[in-house]
């Protein structure tokens, strides 16, 4: 048996403690009654649902990306007319182009040798007349109207008379090619000429008598020296009898 020793046992208190313990008044409401460190510590532990202190802030969600805004069916639609504007006006763009590269026979300057050469079939007067007749004018120094006596298609020059006097051949077209082309070739050179012909609008005199069309053009050498012109020619078989211009 074992023996308490009465020094081991505490003192009874003559009265009940009250320290920690909350003081209710009467009447209170238990639930307002403050409680103790101990307590507070006991209701966090076994009531872990409880609502936070209020020095506890709870962290609010991120909210959701507000959605782009709708684009208005009226705004859509303006944007479908300006796009098929814009479509149609290429459509047209290209139609047009299309109908020039046609009418001009769809080839590049370079296939036909012309480039930039220039056609001319009407009669332009001399700012200084020159004094008829001349022997001896050099083919390069011929001009669409002037009217020849014995003329030779192939000689370098020729005796240029006043077409109201007996002649044999009329200059009534020349298409002058670029000094800066290359010698395109005796075949396109006579096509060239040939077209020059085809262009020219004879006047009613011509049907008083018997014409035919005469071309000339240059060979490499004279090509080379600066001659850069195709000329066309209407000429009488029968020698000097044309006494007209037969030009409009």
């Amino acid at each position: 048996m074992h023996h308490v020793n009465p020094q081991d046992v505490p003192p009874k208190p003559t009265t009940p403690p009250t320290a920690g313990i909350p003081r209710v008044e009467p009447g209170a409401d238990p639930a307002n009654v403050p409680q103790t460190e101990g307590q507070a510590e006991t209701r966090t532990e076994s009531h872990p649902d409880a609502p936070a202190p209020a020095s506890v802030t709870w962290s609010a969600p991120r909210p959701d990306p507000e959605p782009a805004p709708a684009v208005p069916a009226t705004k859509a639609r303006t944007l479908w007319k300006v796009l098929f504007a814009v479509v149609l006006l290429a459509v047209v763009g290209c139609l047009a182009w299309l109908a020039v590269w046609l009418n001009t026979g769809g080839a590049s300057p370079e296939a036909d040798g012309s480039r930039e050469g220039t056609l001319q079939t009407v009669e332009t007067p001399r700012a200084t007349p020159l004094p008829l007749p001349r022997e001896g004018v050099k083919s390069a120094d011929y001009a669409v109207g002037d009217c020849f006596k014995d003329f030779d298609p192939e000689s370098l020059a020729a005796t240029a008379v006043p077409c109201d006097s007996p002649h044999s051949a009329q200059l009534v077209a020349v298409f002058h090619y670029p000094q800066g082309e290359s010698y395109p070739g005796a075949e396109v050179l006579k096509a060239k000429a040939l077209e020059a012909c085809q262009a020219t609008k004879l006047g009613p005199a011509a049907n008083e008598y018997q014409l035919n069309f005469q071309r000339s053009f240059p060979s490499n050498t004279s090509w080379d020296a600066g001659d850069r012109r195709a000329d066309c020619y209407v000429s009488a078989p029968n020698g000097n009898v044309i006494n007209k211009s037969v030009l409009p």
